[in-house]
């Protein structure tokens, strides 16, 4: 065990005293044992840790500013590979220093290393596991939140890292820094609060069958959750659907969203579904939780009928909050009427956030919305473990290892 606790109880060690030394000699001599003993133990622990985690944060086609934080340089593509403030360096670029860096509108601690690869420039950032949950949870909650709300959003954080390493053996970053992923922004949504949810759930994370779950989250359910096989066809036990209240101070608890008639149906061809001018939609079928499963499109050339990944593309090309809706029609062309932001599993934000104001604790809170899931505290090296599983990455190939 090399985490915290272990590094605090070797203050405790008794050391052994020269018989002669006299009482002053044996105090100074005992206090600079313990000192010593526990500067170096604690130097151990934190050597021997290494819990980090890769994150993509950054994946465009366009110049972008990184380096050190006060001098970052400005990164282009030219002829397929990395030009360094106009300065061709090949397809791979590794900047020298400890950080923090500065990545596009990102400062992130830990290393980075830029590659070119299919005419794009990729930024990969290897970064302290609980520095990134301190960060995240700055991302994806607000740090005023309660702290049982903040507690339970880390724990989330982490077991979903755990989660996608394992799942991205073969890939080169474990995360995403977008909402593909979870929100990571570096040390900018770093507060007090979010690092104290970090340490306070230090190597915490929710288990089934001894591995670590898929802990999705989301904004607010609309008072249901859905089951991950609604959403993703892949049934989790512990994502089901679960009643969810005092989400109506939400900003998207309800929502509404209107659309003419030849503007809708200008996205829907957009977005592949061809049945002409549109003259009517409607509901054929729901999930379990109210979902839209299916949605019948009619148009003056034919009708189809959407569902599982047409719909999602649908509905995003729409910009719906959620798939939990109904259709109007109106005077010029149809209402969208809902509730709810994103897809629906796991843990709704709000009703963390609602929960906690009630009093119940971070623990509390993940057993209501991962039921049957055991919270665990993992050693630092049973972490890093976990996370090491991806392939190793050399810096002289533009990535982090």
């Amino acid at each position: 065990m090399t985490d915290d606790r272990t590094c605090s109880r070797r203050w405790r060690v008794r050391p052994r005293v020269p018989a002669r030394a006299g009482a002053a000699g044996r105090t100074l001599f005992i206090g600079l044992a313990v000192l010593i003993a526990a500067l170096v133990g604690c130097a151990t622990a934190k050597a021997q840790s290494g819990a980090s985690v890769r994150v993509l944060v950054y994946d465009g086609a366009g110049s972008v500013q990184i380096g050190p934080a006060d001098a970052p340089s400005r990164v282009a593509l030219s002829g397929g590979q990395l030009a360094i403030d106009g300065k061709p360096v090949g397809t791979h670029w590794t900047p020298r220093g400890a950080g923090p860096w500065r990545v596009g509108p990102r400062r992130v601690r830990g290393g980075i290393a830029v590659r070119a690869r299919s005419g794009r420039i990729q930024v990969l950032n290897r970064v302290d596991l609980e520095a990134y949950v301190a960060s995240t949870v700055g991302g994806e909650m607000s740090a005023s939140w309660p702290e049982a709300a903040l507690r339970a959003q880390a724990v989330a954080t982490r077991t979903y890292v755990l989660h996608e390493a394992a799942r991205r053996e073969d890939r080169d970053w474990d995360v995403s820094a977008t909402a593909t992923s979870q929100v990571y922004r570096g040390i900018g949504t770093e507060t007090e609060e979010t690092r104290s949810a970090a340490r306070a759930t230090r190597g915490e994370i929710l288990t089934h069958r001894g591995e670590p779950i898929l802990a999705v989250f989301h904004s607010t359910a609309g008072g249901r959750t859905a089951t991950a096989s609604e959403v993703w066809g892949e049934d989790r036990p512990y994502l089901r659907v679960i009643d969810v209240e005092g989400e109506d101070i939400a900003p998207h608890t309800y929502w509404r969203t209107e659309f003419a008639a030849a503007d809708l149906t200008g996205v829907v061809s957009a977005a592949g579904v061809q049945v002409g001018d549109l003259e009517s939609l409607s509901v054929t079928r729901r999930t379990r939780s109210g979902r839209v499963e299916r949605l019948a499109l009619r148009g003056d050339r034919g009708r189809i009928e959407l569902r599982g990944a047409s719909l999602r593309s649908l509905v995003g090309s729409l910009g719906l909050r959620s798939t939990l809706f109904d259709v109007r029609e109106t005077a010029g062309g149809f209402a969208f009427v809902g509730s709810g932001y994103g897809h629906g599993v796991g843990m709704s934000q709000w009703g963390a956030r609602a929960l906690a104001e009630r009093g119940l604790s971070y623990q509390r809170i993940l057993a209501r919305f991962y039921p049957g899931t055991r919270l665990e505290r993992w050693s630092s090296r049973r972490l890093a473990g976990n996370l090491s599983k991806t392939p190793s990455v050399t810096a002289d190939r533009g990535e982090v290892r």
